[in-house]
């Protein structure tokens, strides 16, 4: 009777074990899949402006005008990630990436020193804003921004 009683708590115990490992396991969602569906809705967001007029040094509480700073800081605010005000200074931020590893979601800056920022949505293009007609999506690895790239960074 003994051993049955052994028998029995053990094989509680286990599938006590096995259910608690397999539940956590269940609910375990790889970072990967999270920050690209952040990355994923940023983009989404960012498109959403596209043609929205380009001003210099305009004021972070508007979406009426943007600057490439303003821009990614409303973006990327939206999806709870607070960069600094300037180019500059976002380029200081997240971790340095490679252009050979970038990623949607990434920030792409520009000239040296830095005063040019955009936000890369894959295959080598960027959604930025400069100049007309405002905010817009471009190839970096081509023409002017090819030759003017600086650095990247992943923020979030």
């Amino acid at each position: 009777m003994k051993t049955n009683i052994s028998k029995l708590v053990m094989s509680i115990a286990l599938s006590f074990s096995l259910l608690a490992g397999g539940t956590a396991a269940l609910q375990a969602t790889p970072a990967h899949a999270t920050s690209a569906a952040k990355a994923s809705k940023i983009i989404s967001t960012a498109k959403k402006y596209l043609g929205t007029p380009y001003k210099y040094g305009v004021s972070t509480s508007t979406t009426r005008y943007f600057d490439c700073s303003s821009f990614t800081k409303y973006v990327f605010k939206k999806y709870g990630t607070t960069l600094p005000r300037t180019s500059k200074s976002q380029s200081k931020v997240g971790s340095y990436v490679s252009k050979s590893n970038l990623k949607p979601g990434d920030l792409v800056f520009f000239y040296k020193p830095i005063h040019h920022v955009g936000i890369y949505i894959g295959n080598g293009k960027m959604i930025h804003t400069y100049g007309k007609p405002g905010v817009m999506i471009s190839s970096i690895n081509s023409g002017w921004w090819s030759d003017h790239y600086a650095t990247a960074r992943r923020v979030s």
